[in-house]
């Protein structure tokens, strides 16, 4: 309250600023021919009182630009005509500074919030560049005095630029247009208008002034990157074997060869074990194969919901690992070496390492080596899971996300009692899974909850879920060690200071997955990495020559947002010479496939709390909807984060069935800018659970519908009956 108070006492006094320089004519002083002719005058007072002319000289600056007030150039020729070169560009240059910074304040101070508030995500980016490049823009904005410097002062202020910055950029940047137009009032005898000021040439060579520091830019990369490829100088190739080598077959490996392919350049793609990556053969795939077969098992015991009895499955568990298997077999061919050799991809089988940032060595799984250079190199190495430094872990065994398929294949039967080390997503869809198939589950999350990424009450209603599949959850429970007591295997745990045994058949490592970076040359060539390997936004690695995507670049380890950062990565690689792409994470969706499923877009209102963005909620529950109560699946809910007073979609959380595909229409939404009116104008199908979507919009247009006008709604049907 206070806060607004002081922003509506500030436009007021601005306002009242601005009215009062027109009502009062004070813009008839600020002319060339009233300066022509007070300058006798003005020189004796000079004479008379230097120090209070100058005071008041500089206060009538600071005053002009901190209102953005027209005038300004005629305040500078003042300078130079009174005080002559040195102390008028002394007075000018600190005047204009200070004044120009408190008109980028007060911009700020009354107009930040409610622009970024409203457009928040699209400045996103805005803000990332202003934080990386900010200065060097404003300096180069600042050699041109084409562009008004208000309008700078204004846009800036809607930054995230800070003060001392914007300050000292704008002194030095606007010292050389400030001289030109301090000396030219030391002639003032000589002028006519102000249009003689900036010849052609001397615009000319203003122009020139502000691009300098992009060409200076564009030399400094050049230099760097021949500094970084400076110990390569000696082997780099005349000519190369291909356009592209892509190094990994999973999604980011497997789109960037394609789309190469399909541009008809020449690309190899390299690949050690399998086509089609982790997300094929131990991730997406065999889990969702799984989870289908679980849930079947679990509407079988669960029968009287849908008017049947409630049947104990029977089963053979070989049978159920071998419909997985049988799954990915039956979409291996979609990534396929046969399909891609098809495609014009070339597929070899081994192990690649770079030699250089042009040439790649491949130990073939068929034996030898083969030497392939490139123009450019993209990276998709991917991950792989992590497993913690338990002490006595490997002594116990255990299985991870990878090798679980394999080794449970080899059981006759459900592990008897399974626990889980993770509470992501990965542990949570395997812990429920393995409980609906019979499996005696044991949860171990360290976090205060599970799957902390999302809002407080979808973890608590996934809690709920595995709970009521029989999984026990241990929350705020760490694991220490692994034993071995009279042969049985034991996780031991700490809980407030208190420890714990666990006894288990089997060990699942789902804490987390961790990007591959060692074993393929990144070392030699002095990559650097942090967890993914380092990578500006346009996916490039120090060398420029060199791209990364996927899970071995992240941020995100999705499957389709490796495949999106893969055509950034293969277009660039291929035409970035005459456009590069920034990577766009604007719009990520993702998924944790649990019953009910929780699917996310945007932000949820964990993060917007965290960002201190402002947002309504508007939320509809499923349990409501026609199809869902149809189905026995009226459970969960679409929540909906909007700008305050907008229809503009900040992001989405949706807990229930198919929440994966119901997303969809809001992923749309958001990357187009259509906003809740158009998904409540558009025709859903009935009935169907994505009508959820729908009736969501509907809750949103019913809590922002305009009472007033329907109140004079009202009294026109009253009219109208009589």
């Amino acid at each position: 309250m206070v806060v607004n108070l002081r922003k509506v006492l500030l436009l007021v006094a601005v306002l009242l600023g601005i009215v009062a320089f027109f009502a009062l004519g004070l813009n008839r002083y600020f002319s060339l021919a009233f300066l022509k002719e007070s300058q006798a005058s003005l020189a004796t007072l000079r004479e008379q009182q230097p120090l209070q002319l100058a005071l008041g000289f500089f206060l009538v600056y600071v005053a002009v630009t901190a209102l953005s007030l027209p005038g300004a150039v005629i305040v500078t020729l003042a300078g130079g005509a009174i005080f002559g070169l040195g102390w008028g560009l002394l007075l000018v240059s600190f005047a204009s500074s200070i004044g120009a910074t408190l008109a980028f304040l007060t911009a700020r101070f009354l107009l930040r919030d409610a622009v970024q508030s409203r457009f928040g995500q699209r400045l996103s980016d805005v803000n990332k560049g202003i934080q990386k490049d900010g200065a060097f823009y404003l300096f180069t904005l600042r050699l041109i005095p084409v562009v008004p410097f208000f309008v700078i002062n204004l846009l800036m202020g809607l930054t995230t630029m800070k003060t001392r910055t914007y300050y000292w950029v704008s002194q030095l940047g606007m010292l050389a247009g400030t001289a030109v137009y301090v000396n030219a009032g030391t002639q003032l005898g000589k002028l006519d208008s102000l249009q003689g000021i900036l010849s052609p040439g001397l615009l000319g060579s203003f122009v020139l002034l502000g691009l300098f520091p992009l060409i200076a830019r564009k030399i400094v990369e050049a230099v760097q990157k021949r500094k970084v490829y400076a110990q390569w100088a000696s082997v780099r190739p005349t000519r190369f074997d291909r356009n592209l080598i892509v190094i990994g077959a999973g999604a980011g490996g497997l789109v960037s060869a394609y789309i190469a392919a399909a541009v008809k350049a020449k690309v190899t793609l390299i690949e050690a074990h399998k086509m089609g990556g982790d997300c094929l053969n131990y991730g997406c795939v065999p889990s969702k194969a799984l989870i289908k077969s679980a849930k079947l098992a679990h509407q079988m015991r669960h029968g009287a919901n849908y008017g049947l009895s409630d049947t104990t499955p029977t089963f053979n568990f070989k049978a159920v690992m071998q419909r997985i298997h049988d799954v990915i077999k039956t979409i291996e061919p979609h990534d396929s070496v046969e399909r891609y050799t098809g495609l014009g991809v070339e597929v070899l089988q081994g192990y690649a390492k770079l030699v250089n940032p042009w040439t790649v060595e491949i130990a073939l799984n068929s034996g030898g080596t083969q030497r392939l250079t490139a123009r450019s190199i993209v990276i998709a190495a991917g991950a792989r899971p992590l497993v913690p430094p338990l002490p006595g872990l490997n002594d116990v065994g255990y299985v991870t996300s990878d090798t679980l398929w394999d080794a449970f294949a080899r059981l006759d039967d459900v592990p008897k009692r399974l626990v889980v080390l993770g509470g992501g997503p990965i542990g949570c869809e395997l812990a429920q899974s393995f409980a609906r198939l019979g499996a005696v589950v044991t949860q171990v999350e360290m976090a205060p909850r599970i799957m902390v990424r999302e809002d407080a009450e979808v973890s608590a209603l996934a809690l709920a879920s595995l709970q009521a599949d029989g999984v026990a959850v241990l929350t705020g429970h760490k694991a220490l060690r692994c034993e071995r007591v009279d042969g049985e295997k034991t996780l031991v745990v700490e809980h407030a200071g208190t420890e714990k045994r666990i006894a288990f058949d089997q060990l699942l490592c789902a804490v987390g997955r961790v990007a591959r970076l060692t074993g393929y040359g990144l070392e030699d060539l002095g990559i650097p990495t942090n967890r993914t390997i380092e990578t500006n936004e346009y996916l490039q690695t120090i060398y420029p020559n060199i791209y990364a995507a996927g899970d071995v670049a992240g941020p995100y380890q999705l499957t389709h947002v490796a495949a999106h950062q893969a055509w950034y990565a293969a277009v660039n690689a291929l035409f970035g010479g005459f456009k590069r792409f920034k990577a766009d994470y604007s719009v990520i969706p993702w998924a944790t496939f649990i019953d009910p499923e929780v699917a996310r877009v945007g932000l949820n209102e964990q993060e917007a709390k965290e960002k201190n963005i402002p947002y309504e909620v508007t939320k509809y529950d499923i349990d409501d909807l026609d199809r869902a109560i149809a189905d026995s699946e009226a459970r969960g809910f679409v929540k909906v984060l909007t700008v305050p007073g907008k229809d503009k979609i900040l992001g989405v959380t949706i807990v229930g069935t198919h929440a994966g595909d119901l997303l969809a229409e809001y992923v749309l939404a958001m990357k187009h800018g259509l906003g809740l009116n158009k998904i409540l104008g558009t025709i859903h199908t009935y009935p169907t659970l994505a009508e959820a979507n729908k009736y969501a919009a509907g809750e949103w247009k019913r809590a922002h519908a305009p009472q007033q006008l329907l109140a004079w709604v009202q009294r026109y049907h009253t009219w109208r009956r009589g």
